[in-house]
């Protein structure tokens, strides 16, 4: 059996493409992490460890973890807590390029398997009256840097340069090799 470690529905359409059926099991982890961990490293860190959670009880099975995080001006930029949260990330985002890496974990039985991801993604500059027209749709919530790409987020990129499956939240197309890499 396959199980996919996260609640994400953007995630669970995604690995619809590489197995049509499979379970959820959302890892509840602390998501803190060790400060000597290099900050592009943290979302790998992170999936590892949602991954390992349930690899616990299921050590039969294929486990995948998952962690997507946004990064700009050397900080990692989480999900919003508020309105205001969201209206200040989008804000440093406008203009501008950030990266958006997504960490993935693969257990089965013995085999582990970890890997990342980075795409680019360029942001038009943004107005305050967009930003908030932007929050008003409800999007930013629970989205790492505050919006969601494959949503009304769409208007905000100006371009990307990468994977957009990665910026959704799952690099699809990578985990598919890298699942072939393990025979599964």
């Amino acid at each position: 059996m396959v199980i996919l470690a996260s609640n994400s529905p953007r995630r669970k359409e995604l690995l619809r493409l590489i197995f049509p059926s499979f379970a959820i099991e959302p890892a509840d982890i602390d998501e803190s992490v060790n400060k000597n961990i290099p900050l592009d490293k943290m979302p790998e860190y992170l999936a590892l460890k949602k991954a390992e959670c349930i690899h616990k009880n299921h050590r039969g099975d294929i486990v995948i973890g998952c962690d997507t995080g946004v990064f700009i001006d050397n900080m990692m930029i989480g999900k919003p807590s508020s309105d205001q949260a969201a209206f200040e990330i989008l804000k440093i985002l406008s203009g501008k390029t950030h990266r958006v890496i997504t960490g993935c974990a693969i257990f089965c039985g013995e085999k582990k398997l970890s890997f990342s991801q980075v795409t680019e993604v360029e942001f038009y500059p943004l107005s305050d009256e967009e930003i908030r027209g932007y929050i008003a749709t409800g999007e930013p919530d629970d989205k790492a840097g505050a919006y969601g790409i494959q949503g009304k987020g769409a208007l905000l990129v100006k371009q990307i340069r990468g994977d957009y499956n990665n910026v959704v939240g799952l690099p699809v197309a990578l985990l598919n090799k890298k699942l072939k890499e393990l025979n599964i």
